[in-house]
């Protein structure tokens, strides 16, 4: 049996947790009325559309990248190794 894709790795918990907040507060602050899409998040099951990312960067008071640490360094390693072969060729 296959193993199911990996969890996108966040840190959307650990913030909301430093700012003592509860899912279903941040969920009130984004506009929705269900945890369900704040849960996914923070599973790494889905990303949150722009929109919301930013805002949640603002509810925990970081920059977005902060949110999604491993996954914007991984992009920006995947990045720099493009842009260098670019170069050479």
């Amino acid at each position: 049996m296959e193993p199911g894709p990996r969890p996108i790795p966040n840190r959307l918990r650990m913030h909301r947790k430093m700012m003592g907040l509860k899912q279903h507060q941040v969920a009130q602050l984004l506009g929705v009325y269900d945890t369900k899409p704040l849960s996914m998040w923070e599973k790494g099951i889905v990303i949150p559309n722009t929109i919301n990312l930013l805002k949640l960067s603002i509810i925990y008071r970081t920059f977005p990248n902060e949110l999604y640490y491993e996954k914007f360094t991984e992009l920006r390693e995947e990045l720099k190794a493009l842009e260098l072969q670019q170069f050479i060729n």
